[in-house]
């Protein structure tokens, strides 16, 4: 049990970054009234669907190269080279900016580069010492993001309600939903779940864990999703619910970061700041660090075995490592708004092929068919390219193709999928009895 709490609270710390703090409070203002309705659409994508991506890790005991396994070997490279590339650009960077704007740029007029460099060294640091992974994240970040969180909650709950106006944004559990992507959790499924399972299997190594069978990993990492996820919900909308009686305080023009600075320091009073800025850094620092580390562990795998020299794959490991600090300086330099915007397009063009990836791997095998890969994938891309086309600027295709269900969500393609799966399933039993 000691085993399964400790991982549990490593993907809870590896999964609570910075779109996990500055979109629930934001979302709750725009909601008001509404808030049940939005906490629900922000729990099914920012929630759901990365734990079931951590299932899906369970299940196949790999990488992120075995999840496009089904769809060949370019498939897989290229699908990793995305995944990894997107969470190192993007995601990463955006933990060091956030932390600029929530702990650094309150008290000092510090430049986003310097601490940028600050943030990725250490971030550096924490990889190349990956051994002590699970404990430095179980042991000591996560019961302090707990603690905070459920103090400014709990006052929120406390504190009389307010009379809420209703929601400002349109389509409210529409908007909540894609909203959930930019917590980019769902690609942080993908990566971080092999994080846990080498940490995991490091363990077994060192007879920390006692048998080497698979069993246990199963266990383990089903466990620490079922914990993150309820822990991840009851946060969420913990933090909606406080956005959202504190409606009144803000306008449009607020910033996500400013709305969550705003609250705290509505329920936490004058010492929100210093709070807030230990939180952020916290909640920042172990998702970056876990993309990282990650994306380093995916490469020096293939720098292992006999045909490669002693220690390559370990030197591998650190060239990752250092190349990816140095992204995030770079990238971590921007402001959390222009790192939101530039990453809509990459998230309407991988999270739908990511999911449909999750869903097949959870289901079973009857289901989850080579064939079912092939056209769940092509059928995807088909549909879902108006949407992207959309998002970098050209509507037309959207326009056109706007009597499809779905199409005003951003979710054009969840239907033709199911259809397309469902046709296969039935086609499959028909050729069976024949």
């Amino acid at each position: 049990m000691r085993q399964k709490l400790l991982a549990a609270f490593a993907l809870f710390s590896l999964f609570f970054g910075a779109g996990n703090l500055i979109l629930p409070p934001y979302l709750g203002v725009q909601a008001g009234a509404d808030w049940p309705v939005v906490a629900l659409g922000f729990v099914i994508s920012a929630v759901l669907i990365p734990i079931l991506g951590i299932f899906a890790h369970a299940k196949l005991q790999g990488t992120i190269y075995d999840f496009g396994a089904p769809l060949g070997k370019g498939f897989s490279l290229v699908y990793a080279a995305l995944i990894y590339g997107i969470a190192l650009a993007l995601p990463a960077p955006r933990t060091a900016s956030v932390t600029h704007e929530m702990a650094i740029m309150p008290f000092t007029e510090s430049p986003y580069w310097l601490s940028s460099l600050v943030y990725f060294s250490l971030v550096l640091l924490a990889a190349l010492n990956r051994s002590k992974l699970l404990d430095l994240f179980g042991k000591i970040t996560t019961p302090v993001i707990l603690v905070v969180l459920l103090l400014l909650i709990g006052l929120a709950v406390a504190t009389p309600a307010v009379p809420l106006a209703a929601a400002s944004m349109n389509k409210p559990f529409a908007n909540s939903l894609l909203e959930g992507y930019q917590t980019f959790d769902a690609i942080a499924a993908v990566v971080i779940g092999g994080v846990l399972l080498v940490s995991i299997k490091n363990m077994q190594a060192k007879g920390k864990v006692p048998t080497a069978t698979y069993a246990p990993q199963k266990s383990t990492l089903r466990f620490a999703a079922v914990f993150s996820a309820t822990a991840l919900a009851a946060i969420y909308v913990g933090l909606i619910y406080a956005g959202a009686q504190s409606q009144g305080d803000f306008g449009p023009e607020d910033t996500r970061s400013h709305i969550l600075q705003g609250v705290a320091q509505s329920y936490l009073g004058p010492s929100a700041p210093w709070g807030l800025g230990i939180l952020v850094a916290l909640a920042c620092f172990t998702t970056a660090t876990g993309i990282v580390t990650g994306t380093a562990d995916f490469v020096a795998a293939y720098f292992e075995g006999p045909k490669y020299a002693p220690h390559t794959a370990r030197k591998v490991f650190k060239a990752v490592a250092i190349a990816g600090a140095v992204l995030g300086v770079l990238m971590g330099q921007f402001p959390v708004a222009y790192i939101i915007a530039i990453a809509v397009p990459a998230l309407v063009f991988i999270y739908p092929t990511t999911i449909i990836l999750m869903v097949l791997h959870v289901l079973p095998a009857s289901w989850a068919t080579p064939r079912a890969f092939q056209a769940s994938i092509a059928v995807c891309f088909v549909a879902n390219t108006p949407a992207f086309l959309d998002s970098i600027g050209y509507p037309a295709l959207q326009e056109a193709t706007a009597f499809m269900p779905l199409t005003s969500q951003g979710l054009a393609w969840v239907i033709p999928v199911v259809c397309t799966l469902l046709a296969l399933k039935i086609f499959g039993v028909f050729l069976a009895k024949k």
